[in-house]
């Protein structure tokens, strides 16, 4: 099977079409980089400083694809070209293929070569000056350094400027896909809280006017319709205002306006008293100290959607509500007549449980909505437990 060679680089073509030109043209002046009698040189004449110079020049291709081939049978070229009167610029393009092999080579030839060269340059410092115990020798050393160990420290130093330079793009790409994702993240829990915030401010409202709206139509009774009509009214007139109210967090501030107050449990039994102008039969039990806006926003919404369940879903009956603090907690409760009815009063979504259980969630508290059997038939049973610690809620709010 034939082994296909990669395809050069296009400037380590160019590379080595220089080099071989420049070979040539100090070769037709006859400039070597040594005398002919010196005792190295074997092959005395002109021509053979040609074969070194044109296979480090075909060196010179793999530099990139094949750096370690390259500088093997360059070395051995170097070796060739020591036995003639030598070309500087074979020496130069060996330099290149020192360098070019630390750094387009793999890792590990990476580390060894310059550590090789380094040893080498010492040999040859010590070695020839032990021998011939004259300054010259030194020279020897200095010029395997200069050949092998600088060009190898050289690509070794930019290896490890573009490698640290890779790794600062990549954790920059990095830190953008992370911002990113947290932006996204963001949006999508801001999308949900105002979801939330919006089911449970309108749904109620809503709810009340739909089944109203529907006894005034069917009841052909001009009292009932009269006061179907009040009710109607009032809803649409609250249920406005709380749009009026997201509408202005929304907006941020755009106007001198400030939206209205969060709610609180403080207006629990307003909450009530609207749900008893529906038609509810509602009890309220409550007692509850000060605890922090996220717990009072949540258990507010929490007792505002099961209050326009129990009215599109729930059978007529007590509806109690009930909350307790206690145990850094605050439990919320509450029942409705269960059963017995073919089809919901008022069309819904499905999306009020789904919003309880989230907002109990992000206060990493629990929520659980079911039908049980209590003293007289089924009813539904609405329970959360929220924690009211300050290291729970700062968390809670975080998220």
């Amino acid at each position: 099977m034939a082994v296909r060679l990669p395809r050069p680089h296009r400037f380590d073509a160019w590379a080595a079409l220089a080099g071989l030109l420049g070979g040539l043209l100090l070769w037709g002046i006859g400039l070597g980089t040594r005398p002919a009698d010196e005792p190295i040189v074997l092959f005395d004449g002109r021509w053979p400083i040609l074969l070194p110079l044109t296979v480090t020049a075909c060196c010179e291709l793999l530099r990139r694809s094949a750096p370690r081939t390259g500088l093997l049978v360059g070395t051995l070229a170097l070796i060739g070209d020591l036995l003639t009167q030598g070309s500087l610029v074979t020496v130069l393009m060996y330099t290149d293929l020192m360098y070019a092999a630390v750094l387009y080579g793999p890792p590990g030839s990476a580390r060894r070569i310059p550590v090789i060269t380094g040893l080498l340059s010492i040999a040859g410092t010590l070695v020839p000056y032990a021998v011939w115990r004259v300054p010259e020798a030194l020279l020897i050393g200095v010029a395997i350094g200069i050949v092998s160990f600088a060009p190898a420290s050289t690509g070794l130093i930019v290896r490890n400027h573009r490698e640290a330079a890779d790794a600062a793009l990549l954790r920059a790409e990095q830190t953008a896909l992370l911002a990113e994702m947290d932006r996204t993240q963001a949006v999508t829990a801001e999308r949900a809280r105002m979801a939330r915030e919006l089911h449970d401010m309108v749904a109620n409202h809503l709810s009340a006017i739909a089944i109203h709206s529907t006894a005034a139509l069917s009841l052909d009774d001009d009292r009932t319709s009269r006061e179907a009509l009040t009710v109607i009214r009032e809803n649409s007139v609250q249920g406005l205002s709380e749009m009026r109210r997201l509408i202005g967090i929304l907006r941020d501030g755009a106007d001198d306006r400030e939206p209205a107050a969060t709610p609180t449990l403080d207006g629990l039994a307003a909450l009530v008293d609207g749900a008893r102008a529906n038609g509810l039969d509602v009890g309220l039990d409550a007692e509850h100290d000060s605890v922090p806006a996220p717990v009072e926003l949540a258990a507010y919404r929490i007792v505002q959607e099961s209050l326009t369940n129990a009215l599109k879903h729930g059978e007529k009956g007590r509806v109690s509500v009930w909350l307790r603090q206690r145990d850094g907690a605050l439990d919320v409760r509450v029942t409705s007549p269960y059963g017995g009815r073919d089809a919901p009063r008022a069309p819904g979504s499905g999306a009020g449980l789904v919003g309880m259980r989230e907002r109990a969630a992000l206060l990493h508290g629990t929520f659980d909505a079911g039908p049980e059997d209590g003293p007289h038939g089924k009813i539904w049973v609405v329970r959360a437990t929220l924690p009211v610690t300050d290291t729970v809620i700062d968390r809670g709010e975080s998220e």
